[in-house]
């Protein structure tokens, strides 16, 4: 699911999300010409939910082409001015200091993929996957990689594995530990995913040990001071709490032909003290 950000409401593109008066989220997406219908609670699930493809489908054409598709995308997203000024960016010594001073004595991150869509069907989560798996093939500090989104299908999880993304079979609802250094890649994610995250992790030494590449948070707390919907800022507490302790490093200008798969995207790294008592947070 891509989404992008519109008066401070998480939006789709390429499938739709919608929300109940339960809090619910509906995922609809397209597939070959039909709408399949997933409803899953952010706020309500405990992080122990199974999860399976809800397709049992398996056809080896099927994923053979997907493979060449992205491994197309890769290739051209590499070739990019886009990327060779991500990576610039990321170069820098500034901004690389900032993943050393996460890492602290461990030698990488996992990286865990949260929200990725459909690769099968969408451009820009296939954009979005191909710029993860690069990063992945240009710094050894990025380690095992790990992904999840409720609507990956049978095929988009063969193709997942054979590029070394490990897909979950738990539903985590977003509610994972940094129990070590983890980078979180969720361009575009719902805001209630990324307050789940934070949530579960409202402790200085979690916090500390995160990174967040995705929706700009500074945005988000544009959107909801001009925004007169009360309702999304409950759902997004938490990540606008830590506001105060989140150092926000937008990338680069995104040219036209990679908007929708990141604009607005930022690095997020938090500063949290700490002696800071969690009830402080």
């Amino acid at each position: 699911m891509s989404r992008t950000i519109s008066n401070g409401i998480a939006c789709t593109v390429g499938s739709s999300t919608t929300e109940n008066r339960d809090g619910d989220w509906t995922v609809v997406v397209s597939r070959r010409g039909k709408h399949r219908t997933r409803t899953y609670n952010l706020k309500a699930v405990t992080p122990e939910e199974p999860w399976v493809p809800s397709d049992s489908e398996f056809d080896p054409v099927r994923v053979a082409k997907l493979m060449q598709k992205l491994e197309s995308y890769i290739k051209t997203l590499e070739n990019s001015k886009f990327f060779q000024t991500f990576i610039n960016q990321l170069e820098n010594p500034e901004i690389l200091n900032k993943f050393s001073q996460v890492l602290s004595s461990e030698r990488q991150f996992l990286m865990v993929i949260y929200g990725i869509g459909s690769i099968e069907f969408y451009d820009s989560p296939r954009l979005q996957l191909s710029l993860a798996v690069l990063l992945k093939r240009k710094f050894d500090w990025i380690g095992e990689i790990e992904a999840f989104d409720p609507v990956i299908s049978v095929t988009e999880s063969k193709v997942l594995d054979a590029l070394g993304c490990r897909v979950l079979t738990i539903n985590e609802q977003g509610k994972r530990e940094a129990s070590k250094p983890t980078l979180f890649f969720m361009p575009h994610c719902e805001a209630s995913l990324y307050d789940n995250l934070i949530e579960v992790n409202r402790k200085a030494e979690l916090l500390n040990r995160m990174v967040i590449f995705g929706n700009s948070f500074e945005e988000y707390d544009r959107c909801v001071s001009i925004s007169k919907r009360n309702q999304f800022a409950e759902y997004a507490r938490h990540l606008l709490d830590t506001r105060r302790f989140v150092e926000e490093v937008q990338i680069e200008t995104v040219s036209e032909e990679y908007f929708r798969a990141f604009h607005e995207t930022s690095w997020h790294f938090f500063h949290v003290d700490p002696s800071m008592e969690l009830t402080e947070l």
